[in-house]
């Protein structure tokens, strides 16, 4: 059915992020591996929103609570993920268009501005999940209270805006760094925690009492909403337009392919990366009965005493203050691609950033100045469950628009690959109705 879908209802509009549209060579001749290079970069941006700071209150809730039980669901949703990226990237290169123009070139307005309202409730939740998560790094590294760190937050614009006048390559740059500082802290820690490898190992068996249990259903959807965000795929969509790959099918299956080697080997890191807080989590509180360590500053405190050396919980707080400055960017860039996608609205980037900003520092504000760190580890849950909630109404227009040939043309996505993401689609919504079941029955 979806194959019979007809051509753009529209004409594409001007680029989103167009200060850095195609601005990235790409060499058309030459070895293949300087090729495959100009593409590394939008992957590992992406990845950054699969290790925000909210999959760490989720990994550290689950981890501490149900063992390794949950490394099933961060395997489970990183394929999907990885499945979902692949998509963003086909939209992209095949149609010149990000998913957000995508649904404003396909849809009736009314249709569209409910998808533009959905979006930006998952990028602000997003935000206020970024917001508590920075704010809890800079107590714990430099000691700032919570209410400065959450007003801090709030300069990144200005990182932002420097480094993207200097080139899109330098916030790649940004990104890529922190990758490895957060990757060095987490392999110290984890060699620090001395994991049971065995139950690591049965940790990635699927178990049905997943589904069964309300509590784990609920912590398996906020590891899948912090693992595949719907923010993401707009973010995808939108910044592989950064690389100059040429218009001729040749060109673009080539892009097609290395983008998508870039965003998959970027996916494959970011769960070694989740992977890594939920066996801490489970290797340090689990297994000495601390069952309820959801909160990261409870965390930060308790790593010392329960690994025995001083450096773990400043590792684990350099680690999450990487994340945080990491997710603050890319929200920035999908904020701005839903925006002008969405309503061809182009505010300044610093302006855009400040009203996302202001609106996720409300909350987070009240929530710090009433109940503490425990609501902040509460709300950082509440997020990722909204953002999976959110999920389907991106992932099910991106499913429709890469199976039509009519949109996609020759790069359309072979069925094997939309039977694989119609599958996925249907599990999203699947879980998220047993999620609203179990919330009514309570």
């Amino acid at each position: 059915m979806t194959n019979r879908l007809m051509a753009w209802r529209q004409p594409r509009g001007e680029p989103s992020l167009s200060d850095v549209h195609r601005s990235i060579a790409v060499q058309s001749t030459g070895p293949s591996w300087r090729h495959a290079a100009a593409f590394v970069g939008p992957g590992y941006l992406v990845a950054v929103g699969y290790m925000d700071p909210g999959n760490w209150a989720t990994s550290l809730a689950g981890g501490s609570k149900f063992g390794y039980t949950l490394l099933v669901v961060a395997l489970i949703s990183n394929v999907m993920a990885i499945v979902l990226q692949a998509l963003s990237i086909r939209l992209a290169i095949a149609s010149g268009r990000d998913l957000a123009q995508a649904c404003r070139d396909a849809f009736p307005k009314p249709v569209v501005y409910g998808l533009w309202f959905l979006a930006e409730v998952a990028i602000v939740a997003t935000d206020i999940a970024e917001v508590i998560g920075t704010a809890i790094g800079f107590n714990l590294v430099f000691g700032v209270p919570l209410q400065t760190g959450v007003i801090l937050t709030a300069l990144d614009v200005f990182l932002i805006l420097y480094l993207q006048s200097l080139g899109f390559r330098y916030i790649e740059a940004l990104i890529m760094t922190l990758l490895g500082v957060i990757t060095a802290c987490f392999a110290v820690q984890i060699v620090l925690a001395n994991p049971d490898w065995t139950a690591v190992f049965h940790g990635f068996a699927p178990s049905i009492e997943i589904i069964r249990n309300p509590q784990m259903l609920y912590l398996a959807l906020g590891i899948l909403g912090a693992t595949v965000m719907p923010h993401n795929l707009y973010l995808h969509s939108g910044i592989v337009q950064t690389r100059a790959y040429g218009q001729s099918i040749h060109e673009k299956r080539l892009a097609l392919k290395y983008a998508t080697i870039d965003s998959t080997l970027a996916l494959m890191f970011a769960l070694l990366v989740n992977a890594s807080i939920l066996i801490l989590a489970a290797a340090t509180f689990n297994k000495t009965g601390r069952l309820d360590i959801a909160d990261l500053g409870e965390a930060h405190t308790l790593l010392a005493p329960l690994i025995g050396l001083a450096i773990a919980p400043t590792l684990f707080g350099v680690a999450l203050l990487c994340c945080g400055i990491n997710s603050t960017v890319t929200a920035t860039l999908a904020g701005q691609i839903v925006m002008e996608g969405f309503l061809e609205i182009r505010l300044p980037p610093w302006l855009r950033r400040i009203a996302t900003r202001a609106i996720a520092i409300i909350p987070a504000t009240l929530v710090i100045l009433i109940s503490g760190d425990a609501g902040t580890a509460r709300l950082l849950i509440l997020t990722q469950v909204v953002l999976s909630l959110q999920l389907s109404f991106a992932v099910v227009p991106l499913v429709m628009f890469t199976a039509s040939r009519g949109k996609m043309g020759a790069l359309a996505a072979p069925r094997w690959l939309v039977g694989v993401a119609v599958a996925i689609a249907v599990a999203i919504a699947g879980l998220n109705v047993m999620l609203l079941i179990d919330f009514a029955t309570l």
